[in-house]
């Protein structure tokens, strides 16, 4: 669904990447977790909510702007198993789910500095997200990626 923000504004719950941060990163293949409705192409190819990207094939280098809270463990482990993939999450550090996936799977990952301003589906950008954010690379590609991509942050090698 490319969404993120665990808190709903005025009944909204899909909240899209900043688009200088996919810019930065280069292009991906696939989208797994897009937004019917973007203002912006995040990949070539686009799941929605309507396909379940969950339970497709994934394909080349793949964006993941997982739903939050108690779903974005199971897009992780996807994540994981493709073995191409960048994904944006908040950056809670201590969680079962970060020590899972993350600390003990990624390649490296980017801490943003400052909280990220996420988008409408209008293309409007939203207030500030609601804990810091983090960009996860899986595969040596994508590490390249992150230290290439000049997005204002602390970057760490895992692997």
């Amino acid at each position: 669904m490319n969404v993120s923000f665990e808190r709903k504004k005025k009944g909204k719950d899909e909240w899209l990447t900043p688009p200088y941060i996919l810019n930065a990163l280069g292009e991906f293949d696939l989208d797994p977790c897009s937004p019917i409705k973007r203002p912006w192409q995040t990949a070539e190819t686009h799941y929605t909510k309507q396909d379940n990207g969950l339970t497709k094939r994934w394909f080349g280098r793949v964006w993941c702007n997982p739903p939050y809270g108690n779903q974005t463990e199971k897009w992780l482990a996807k994540c994981v198993k493709h073995k191409n993939a960048i994904a944006l999450v908040f950056a809670r550090t201590e969680t079962k789910m970060f020590f899972k996936y993350i600390w003990e799977k990624a390649d490296a990952v980017l801490f943003i500095k400052g909280r990220l301003r996420f988008y409408h589906r209008n293309g409007i950008e939203g207030d500030s997200a609601g804990a810091p954010s983090v960009l996860v690379a899986y595969g040596k590609a994508n590490v390249k990626a992150l230290l290439k991509s000049k997005i204002s942050g602390i970057f760490i090698q895992l692997r």
